[in-house]
């Protein structure tokens, strides 16, 4: 009796280590799996490209022509973006350029150059370095 008292512990314990232990190389530690009830999420299919972040002719709210290489010129309306002091044209975010002419509501041309790797504040657009910019 008294190894049982002992052994039936031991036994639970073991199994519920077990079943939090590692995993049988089926699926990715950390990985979402599906449960009964749950549908399970449809393989992007092959002919269908890949969307990514660093691709702005792909994500939501990106401009939807590529830019050429060198200067490239906007024309459009400014809106503001959804921090403070942030301007978008055309999914793109207006960096530099002149203050007094870009101003949320103003119809523009502005030209300048796509910088995909340049970091901001905005959290949204594409970033546009504006070398110059007019009225409309």
């Amino acid at each position: 009796m008294k190894n049982l008292r002992l052994v039936v512990p031991a036994l639970v314990a073991l199994a519920a280590l077990s079943a939090c232990g590692g995993t049988d190389g089926s699926t990715t530690p950390g990985a979402p799996t599906a449960t009964a009830g749950q549908p399970t999420p449809a393989s992007p299919s092959s002919s269908a490209p890949a969307i990514t972040p660093s691709d702005p002719l792909k994500s939501p709210g990106g401009p939807t022509v590529p830019p050429p290489v060198g200067a490239t010129e906007l024309t459009g309306t400014i809106t503001a973006g959804v921090e403070p002091n942030c301007l978008l044209l055309d999914g793109y975010l207006l960096v530099g350029g002149p203050r007094d002419v870009l101003a949320a509501g103003t119809r523009v041309t502005v030209t300048g150059r796509v910088e995909t790797g340049m970091m901001t504040t905005c959290q949204q657009g594409t970033p546009f370095v504006v070398e110059s910019a007019n009225r409309r």
